[in-house]
Formats: C-alpha cells, sequence, structure tokens
C-alpha cells in the first residue's frame, strides 16, 4: 500500500461512514509515521479502520468498502472495517495517534493511526508470524526504539506471562542482531 492508497481509504471510508475521523491501526498505520516506509512493511493490501465517531458504521465500511468489494476489485486494495477492540494496545495509545489528513489528500477527513511502537507492540500482542516478521523488520530498520517497544509492551492488557514472553523475544532478537553485526 502506498500513502496516497492511505488517503483514498481515509476518503472512502469517512463518505461511507458519514464521519470525518477514523482510527486506523493494522499495519498500515505504519504510513502515519512513516509516509515512506520500507515496502516490506507496506506490503497489505488492506487497511484496518473503524470510525471514530461512529463505530457502528464500522459493518458498513467493511461491507461496502472490503475483501471481495467493487472498491477492492477496482483499486487492488481494501478497506477493513474492524472494531478497534480487536487489537490489543498499550495504555496510552489514543493520546499518541499520528494524524494523517490534507485538504486535497483526505478532502480534510482525518486518519488517526496508531504510532509506530503502539503498533508494533500490538503486533506483537497477535503474535502471528506475519506480525512477528513486521516488527523484526521495523527492528532491523531502526524504524521502533527497542526500549520504548518494551516499555509499550509491559503496558499491554495481555496475561502476565504473555509480557514476559513478548519482552524475551525481544532479548532474543537484540541477540541475533548483535551475532550479525561484524
Amino acid at each position: 500500500m502506498r500513502y496516497d492508497q492511505l488517503e483514498h481509504a481515509i476518503r472512502a471510508a469517512c463518505d461511507v461512514a458519514d464521519d470525518t475521523e477514523l482510527l486506523i491501526f493494522g499495519s498500515q498505520a505504519i504510513l502515519g509515521t512513516y509516509p515512506q516506509a520500507p515496502e516490506a512493511l507496506r506490503a497489505s493490501i488492506e487497511v484496518d479502520i473503524q470510525p471514530k465517531n461512529k463505530p457502528e458504521m464500522t459493518d458498513c465500511i467493511d461491507g461496502t468498502l472490503g475483501d471481495g468489494s467493487l472498491f477492492h476489485l477496482a483499486h487492488g486494495f481494501y478497506v477493513h472495517g474492524i472494531s478497534i477492540e480487536a487489537a490489543a494496545l498499550p495504555g496510552g495509545w489514543d493520546k499518541r495517534m499520528i494524524v494523517v489528513s490534507h485538504s486535497i489528500g483526505t478532502r480534510g477527513n482525518k486518519g488517526h493511526c496508531l504510532e509506530v511502537h503502539d503498533l508494533a507492540a500490538s503486533k506483537l500482542a497477535a503474535y502471528r508470524e506475519k506480525d512477528l516478521q513486521f516488527v523484526a523488520l521495523l527492528l532491523q530498520e531502526d524504524l521502533v526504539d527497542k526500549d520504548i517497544l518494551a516499555d509499550r509492551v509491559e503496558h499491554l492488557p495481555i496475561d502476565e506471562s504473555k509480557i514476559q514472553m513478548l519482552k524475551r523475544w525481544l532479548e532474543a532478537m537484540d541477540t541475533r542482531e548483535a551475532c550479525r553485526t561484524p
């Protein structure tokens, strides 16, 4: 996905939801912090969105702009209308969001994207292979600070044993990077 496609998704989802603000929290929220993120981080063709002021319109977005929709077929990407409650997010995430809004690109509508460390912590909490690869790439590209990420992991609303597992994963990533350095 490209930044201009994110802007298009914001315009379209705001039109469908009759809202001017959206929460963007899947992998493509990376574009809020890094509009020119490495291509591997932008590989997904979906953007996860919930209307900020009209969450009841989430299913309408998914039905109109979602996987297999005419929008998807026409543009090559789709908007996944999904509740933000589906994601495990560190405390305070809502105060750190990065706003994507332009008079032309989004027609003044606002896409509130997860800040990159909150996004990475959420991906770690999901703990799927694709999410671990996403976070590993963020670390390899120095797009997240490992200490800030470890702190965000500490503030995830998940079981303490899983928090400890995620911290061990982060420590293992440090070890792998140290072994690669000549």
